[in-house]
């Protein structure tokens, strides 16, 4: 389901719960083990759930994962983080996305051309 303004929040919500749990029903013991591993991944240790929820916001607005983004911003809130924190988080990750293109063309790309001009030759 792709976001749309229309859809509220708590919906996008609802449609992850909803959809995780039937496919929890063909595959029970496999989203257990997720449940149970996303758990302790976000549970408090040397970094702080606050902290963690902000890595998971990071991350899914990277890889571009709507449900995780609505998922992790409502964490980061739940946490106690506060809108500029998050806002400031966003930036990291949009600096590393950048920096990911970035890297890749002046690298992978460059390479490639250079390759296939030299081929065409």
């Amino acid at each position: 389901m792709e976001y749309q303004q229309e859809t509220t929040i708590e919906q996008h919500l609802i449609h992850y719960k909803e959809g995780l749990g039937n496919y929890q029903k063909s595959m029970p013991e496999l989203v257990s083990a997720f449940n149970q591993f996303t758990e302790a991944a976000f549970s408090d240790g040397e970094i702080p759930q606050k902290y963690k929820q902000l890595m998971g916001l990071c991350i899914s607005i990277y890889s571009q994962n709507e449900h995780c983004m609505i998922y992790h911003t409502k964490g980061c809130l739940d946490q106690g983080c506060t809108e500029q924190e998050i806002m400031e988080s966003i930036g990291v990750a949009a600096a590393i996305g950048g920096g990911a293109v970035m890297s890749q063309a002046a690298t992978i790309v460059r390479d490639s051309i250079d390759q296939l001009k030299q081929q065409r030759h």
